[in-house]
């Protein structure tokens, strides 16, 4: 049973966890949870995230599955990636400029210019996130999205650096660290995360962008197999956060209909005071 397998093989965790006051905490409130209530266990996860917790999921979930979770990513709908990018068809290398946008270190191979960044030039992020779908990640507020090629070979990584509120109040920083790799057709790519432990397996689709950058949608579909939850969702991002000129409006909302979301589905994030936030790369 469950006890029997957390026992086993994953003694020192659980004993180093409820055995310390947060980690505790961090275990009931998930308890507490329904069972595929992804908003309250995330809440818990960003509240309560530290090496002991990421210690026992790790053991306890996904090395020996002892809850035997299981789920599969979501195949539907069916998102398709844009084609094509100012008049020249989409391709691997472009795809990826296209995530690095207003950070844009290899844009040049691709002839954009500076100013795509906006008048100020580069910024410290790729893309800050307007508004999302998924009610259980897409909300928290600035979401800076950080996509870089590693230094050397051919990494490529994503780092969303984003706000909490824990469940006490106080407001913190949170990064994620995610490996990319490029799907079978341009603009398909796949994610992988160690998230507090666990993996999650996200499959994303550059769905359109505009020619100057003003504005781009991402669509993901996931799963966090050991802990049971499968999910996606959608992201309308632009280099600050704010909506952009009522002008592409009607492409937006175009690009969100391709994955199934109406524009009012959309949960705004709160970009008004993202000072602080620790961006920079880490490699």
């Amino acid at each position: 049973g469950v006890l029997w397998c957390m026992a086993k093989n994953c003694r020192a965790e659980v004993l180093a966890c409820v055995q310390d006051k947060d980690c505790k905490a961090g275990l009931d409130c998930l308890t507490g949870c329904g069972l595929n209530d992804q908003v309250c266990s995330y809440q818990c996860i960003v509240s309560f995230e530290s090496s002991l917790f990421s210690s026992f999921s790790l053991c306890v979930l996904q090395k020996h599955n002892c809850l035997r979770n299981y789920a599969e990513r979501p195949e539907q709908p069916q998102v398709s990636p844009m084609q094509s990018f100012r008049g020249s068809p989409l391709t691997p290398l472009m795809a990826e400029a296209l995530f690095v946008g207003h950070m844009d270190p290899i844009s040049p191979s691709l002839g954009l210019s500076q100013s795509a960044a906006g008048a100020e030039g580069l910024l410290e992020w790729s893309w800050k996130v307007v508004c999302g779908q998924n009610p259980a990640y897409d909300y928290f507020p600035c979401q800076h999205q950080i996509f870089y090629p590693a230094k050397r070979g051919r990494s490529f990584w994503y780092d969303p650096v984003f706000q909490v509120q824990k469940l006490d109040g106080e407001k913190v920083w949170r990064r994620r660290h995610y490996r990319v790799k490029r799907g079978e057709e341009p603009g398909n790519f796949m994610f992988s995360v160690l998230d507090n432990g666990v993996t999650s397996e996200e499959f994303w689709r550059i769905v359109d962008v505009d020619d100057d950058l003003a504005w781009a949608v991402f669509y993901y579909a996931g799963a966090a197999s050991r802990a049971g939850q499968a999910y996606s969702g959608a992201v309308f991002c632009t280099s600050d956060g704010n909506w952009p000129e009522k002008k592409h409006w009607d492409r937006v909302t175009e690009a969100l209909e391709k994955c199934g979301i109406k524009l009012w589905e959309l949960f705004q994030v709160d970009n008004s005071n993202c000072d602080g936030a620790p961006l920079g790369l880490l490699e």
